[in-house]
């Protein structure tokens, strides 16, 4: 009994081995298999398997396999050498062979590849070999994106962001409920400063008449506006092919202003109105109902006054949009 105790007191001990986990759990078992090599030794073979109900060829075994620890009575792992069906030595430096060539190559262009050499296994199978001799594809790492330095406007005009933002449907109530309404933004790039508008329609007219409004509130002149690829500002991708303007492009052709299309699907380029429209769910759709177009036009426009342009911004060194517009306007025309 005491050699028993000392072994199991030293198998909980044991250290880290090489097959990459503790073997400190000892199954019952073990403890059986060692209980009846020691009762073996003290009374012979026979006896013990008489007492422990057993076989004498499965003593001999466990006894020849013991040697002192505990580890040596855990049963080992009953996983094939080989399989008649296993890759043979061509078909694995086929393999090789291929995935040194084509290292970040998938796997069904991979098989694909070994098809045309000869290749005849399933590929489930490949995907089996490949994963267990750790030869999957390396995946390339994602190019990192390296954001353009942002091009700093000179003076108030020189270009306007303009965007359509949807209103939320929760905050249409009343005789509002169930109708759609829409919010047009302008935004200098220079000052900040912003004007809004409320329509009842998503089109290029409404486009139209939302700059020919912006013109007359501006209080300089608009060099360029800047837009999404939307189909209320441009048919680019609705006809291809084709320059037919659209009224909204006409309004600022009429006007001398410059028409700048971003990038499609990268809204970040129009970041400034974007950014604009996510601080209007903050502040202001999140806590407002509307009970028609007219209530909704009449709140825009006070939010916008009161809550958007006179509100200090760290960009324009804690002042207003109104603020610097007005500054720039009073002290700092010098090309008009």
């Amino acid at each position: 009994s005491g050699n028993f105790n000392s072994v199991l007191k030293l198998s909980y001990h044991t250290k880290p081995y090489t097959g990459g986990f503790r073997m400190t759990s000892i199954t019952q078992d073990m403890k059986y298999r060692l209980s009846l090599i020691r009762y073996a030794e003290k009374y012979g073979v026979t006896k013990a398997a008489i007492k422990y109900k057993t076989n004498r060829q499965y003593i001999y075994r466990w006894k020849r396999r013991f040697d002192g620890s505990i580890e040596s009575l855990r049963d080992r792992s009953r996983r094939p050498h080989s399989h008649p069906n296993q890759h043979t030595s061509q078909e694995i430096q086929l393999i090789r062979n291929m995935r040194r060539r084509n290292p970040h190559t998938g796997l069904v262009t991979f098989w694909v590849k070994l098809r045309q050499r000869g290749y005849t296994r399933s590929i489930t199978g490949l995907y089996r070999f490949l994963k267990k001799q750790g030869m999957t594809a390396q995946k390339l790492p994602n190019p990192k994106y390296v954001a353009k330095p942002y091009e700093q406007m000179l003076y108030p005009g020189q270009r306007i962001q303009i965007d359509v933002k949807f209103v939320p449907s929760v905050c249409l109530v009343g005789d509002a409920e169930g109708k759609k309404f829409y919010q047009y933004t302008a935004i200098d790039e220079y000052s900040r400063w912003r004007y809004v508008e409320a329509f009842e329609e998503h089109s290029t007219y409404s486009s139209s008449v939302f700059v020919e409004h912006l013109i007359r509130h501006f209080p300089m002149p608009i060099e360029c506006v800047q837009t999404d690829n939307g189909a209320e500002f441009t048919k680019r991708f609705t006809q291809p092919g084709k320059e037919t303007l659209t009224m909204f492009q006409r309004t600022l052709r009429n006007n001398d202003i410059c028409h700048k299309l971003i990038k499609p699907f990268t809204p970040r380029h129009n970041g400034k109105v974007e950014r604009s429209h996510r601080k209007d769910n903050e502040r202001f759709y999140a806590t407002h109902k509307f009970y028609s177009f007219e209530d909704f036009s009449k709140q825009l426009q006070q939010y916008n006054y009161r809550d958007y342009n006179r509100f200090p911004m760290r960009p324009l060194g804690w002042k207003s949009p109104q603020t610097v517009l007005d500054d720039f306007v009073l002290d700092g025309v010098t090309y008009v």
